[in-house]
């Protein structure tokens, strides 16, 4: 695979085979990121389980005390009752059956974060082809299946993120921008991995964190020593 310039000159500040501490590794990602616009960072995690079986799965959501630093835009699927509420809150978007029909027929995707009441889910479900493969399909664990519409428009937009399993057992998230620093980075980092250690199965075995790496958009991965979590 050829690099460009700038990922080449970044990865020869470092070796790529060493195993850092967290707060080494986010300075590392930061000083990297020399691209011309604020390049996200992201947290790489692979973790020792299988999510192959349903007692394996690993997923959830948490709020990221310095947020993503992307606007998130919010869509609301409630009924009339809880509209303006939403709306209040901070949603971009907020309707019920003419929402879905939207989405249904336009293939309306306009938003990062869609919510919906339980009592949606029977209509939600009609779309649920669309927004399954685009990881945009409410969920309860996710946290936007909920009747509290105000809470969770309001999670969305300060930075709550969902983590979950992809098909080989890796986690992949961002945990903000370059331009955040080191310091709010790892407070982002810390607590992202604090919920992750927190929603480790009961089936798991073994060394549960296998590997970190955490990157900028366009720079080089580098390696956190998975010791350091503990599991």
């Amino acid at each position: 695979m050829k690099h460009g310039k700038h990922y080449v000159d970044s990865a020869k500040l470092y070796d790529g085979a060493q195993l850092f501490d967290i707060a080494e590794a986010l300075d590392l990602c930061v000083k990297t990121a020399k691209a011309k616009f604020d390049e996200t960072v992201e947290a790489h995690i692979r973790l020792g389980v299988d999510s192959r079986h349903a007692d394996q799965q690993v997923r959830g959501a948490v709020v990221l005390p310095n947020g993503t630093g992307k606007t998130v835009r919010v869509a609301v699927i409630c009924k009339e009752d809880k509209q303006e509420a939403a709306k209040a809150a901070g949603a971009d978007y907020v309707g019920a059956e003419a929402l879905v029909q939207k989405i249904q027929t336009e293939n309306w995707m306009d938003f990062d974060v869609l919510i919906a009441t339980p009592d949606m889910m029977g209509l939600v479900g009609r779309i649920g082809r669309i927004l399954g493969p685009r990881g945009l399909m409410p969920s309860p664990k996710a946290g936007t299946v909920t009747p509290d519409v105000v809470k969770a428009v309001s999670e969305a937009k300060a930075g709550k993120i969902e983590y979950r399993l992809d098909k080989t057992n890796i986690i992949h998230c961002p945990i903000g921008k370059a331009s955040f620093g080191t310091e709010k980075l790892q407070e982002n980092f810390d607590t992202l991995m604090s919920a992750i250690v927190k929603a480790k199965p009961a089936a798991a075995k073994g060394q549960y964190i296998r590997s970190c790496v955490v990157a900028s958009t366009m720079g080089p991965g580098v390696k956190i020593n998975p010791s350091k979590f503990g599991v």
